[in-house]
């Protein structure tokens, strides 16, 4: 029996932070006014342990879960991560497991990775200008080594890599043609994503959105494009090919044309909470469930029963209610 939530949406896919530090501070995410030195990250011991998530990720799926990506803060942070990659493969019914990152920690962990059993990686990629990334990333750390990672990632057989842009109203929609060529040229498969008002400290405004229309519109530039078209369920990304058979690209258009109604993803964060959408202001404790002795079926019903009375959809009601007074930050959980 597959399991519903009150709009009929499936459980399909669990995203899963490992970690809630970052080697970078996006503003779209940890802006460092706020995410300084001094900010109380979580302790080593409230961190869920490899064998905790290996446990959990297969209550998921006996749930119906058959996908998983790792997120964080940024995973390849998290010591061992090749481990936790096996022993995720290693579950009977994962049928897709995936890993987004920043890139960074690609050039040591990319090969690694590949032959923990990990299928596909997601890079974040906001800009193609040196001194724009370092502004954007507010980070030492260079394009360049992103750039490195990227072909650490092909050399290692992952192919092709997609490619994750946040479109912000004049900080980088000037470099969209940019940022298709390279894609397009190298293989990859980018995504533009729509700036969102997850969390409460990214300073989001309705004006910094570059809708999805405008990016397909400047897209055609390059060339003929048409939709490539896919059943709805589960799908967040509106997939695009060039006619000319030289590559895709997506838009994912969370703020003009939101998707909610074919969400099928829970949202696991470092510490072991459960949220069933990116804006929601509270998740299910899992951890304590967890180190206090309760079965694998006693963590299935809390999962279950949550999910069945799950009914949001706050981007479809964005502007037209409340918004919960403290939603949680992305970095928490990975977006």
């Amino acid at each position: 029996m597959v399991l519903m939530d009150t709009l009929s949406r499936p459980l399909r896919t669990l995203r899963v932070s490992v970690t809630d530090r970052c080697n970078f501070r996006c503003p779209y995410c940890m802006p460092r006014e706020v995410f300084s030195a001094d900010y109380p990250f979580l302790d080593r011991k409230e961190i869920l342990r490899f064998e905790e998530i290996e446990r959990l990720a297969a209550i998921f799926v006996a749930q119906g879960v058959r996908k998983i990506r790792l997120t964080g803060g940024e995973p390849l942070l998290r010591k061992g991560l090749p481990d936790l990659v096996a022993r995720l493969a290693r579950i009977s019914g994962v049928e897709d497991l995936a890993l987004t990152t920043n890139g960074a920690l690609l050039p040591e962990l990319a090969n690694p990775l590949k032959e923990a059993g990990l299928q596909r990686l997601t890079v974040s990629l906001d800009t193609l200008d040196p001194a724009k990334f370092k502004k954007l990333c507010d980070s030492e750390i260079p394009l360049a080594r992103v750039l490195s990672g990227l072909e650490a990632a092909r050399s290692a057989g992952f192919g092709p890599v997609k490619l994750n842009c946040v479109l912000q109203r004049g900080i980088n929609d000037d470099e969209i043609l940019d940022l298709a060529t390279f894609a397009r040229e190298g293989g990859h498969i980018l995504r533009f994503i729509e700036f969102m008002d997850v969390g409460t400290q990214n300073g989001w405004k309705l004006g910094t959105v570059v809708p999805a229309d405008e990016v397909l519109a400047k897209i055609s530039e390059l060339g003929d494009i048409e939709p490539i078209h896919e059943p709805l369920t589960g799908r967040v990304v509106e997939r695009w090919r060039y006619r000319d058979g030289l590559g895709e690209f997506g838009v994912i258009a969370s703020v003009t044309k939101a998707f909610c109604g074919g969400c099928d993803r829970a949202r696991l964060s470092a510490e072991g909470s459960v949220y069933t959408c990116l804006f929601a202001g509270a998740g299910l404790d899992l951890k304590t469930a967890l180190r206090n002795g309760s079965s694998d079926v006693d963590i299935g019903a809390m999962i279950a029963n949550t999910w069945r009375r799950r009914e949001d959809r706050y981007s479809e009601l964005r502007g037209t209610h409340t918004a919960p007074a403290s939603k949680v930050e992305m970095f928490h959980i990975g977006g």
